[in-house]
């Protein structure tokens, strides 16, 4: 095999990522396992769709599957697939002013953030209550340790778990999910202070921090899936 052979076979995996939905998929996979159908729901695609892509994505060595019953199970291949595509994000953000552009119209400007090593601390001297507002299979799959779970449509009824006399960060699937900025919106109009942590998970995994696992109780496993904004 010649060298141009050699990077040719590198540009395979690169090219799965050449796609919007390819890399949204990836970044519901960070959340933990799930089957094809769901993904579909999520990302608003049709199953055939769905499944041609997660195909693209296992055959180019970023997912991998296995069946469970009549269910065919996706999961990321390994932590370092939520490292390359958090890196090419990071890398089209800071280098394609059309790329900055497009999160800024996508995501609201008016929100308070907070970085993860200002959290833990604060967090660990009980000044900030982290809240993780995805639905709650994914966060038993995998979450900040301490963080509580309110999905983000569950949260309007259920400000009142929520201590009025503490700073509130919250978080979602990753730094460009909507769900965390609606919460954060939400409860700055209750009266809270609240901010947004910059990162989600899968910046979590491409950074090598460490989730604690949940086991889901009958009605949260009944919970929906909330849809990706």
């Amino acid at each position: 095999m010649s060298k141009a052979d050699l990077f040719e076979a590198f540009a395979r995996t690169g090219k799965a990522l050449a796609s919007g939905k390819r890399l949204e998929l990836l970044e519901l996979l960070a959340q933990g396992e799930r089957p094809v159908q769901q993904l579909a729901a999520v990302s608003g695609l049709n199953l055939t769709t769905a499944s041609a892509h997660l195909q693209l994505l296992r055959d180019a060595g970023l997912v991998t599957s296995r069946r469970d019953g009549t269910r065919v199970l996706y999961r990321l291949a390994g932590d370092d697939v939520a490292d390359l595509v958090t890196t090419l994000l990071r890398v089209a953000e800071r280098h394609r002013p059309e790329t900055a552009a497009a999160a800024s119209a996508h995501l609201p400007a008016d929100v308070r953030t907070i970085r993860r090593d200002e959290l833990v601390d604060r967090a660990q001297r009980g000044e900030v209550l982290i809240l993780d507002v995805r639905p709650a299979e994914e966060y038993a799959a995998g979450h900040l340790p301490g963080a509580v779970s309110i999905p983000a449509d569950e949260l309007a009824g259920r400000l009142a778990e929520i201590p009025a006399d503490v700073e509130v960060a919250a978080y979602c699937r990753g730094r460009f999910c909507v769900l965390s900025y609606d919460a954060v919106h939400l409860l700055t109009q209750h009266g809270y202070t609240a901010h947004l942590l910059a990162d989600g998970v899968i910046e979590f995994l491409a950074d090598d921090v460490a989730l604690a696992t949940a086991t889901l109780t009958p009605s949260a496993t009944a919970s929906p899936t909330a849809r990706t904004s």
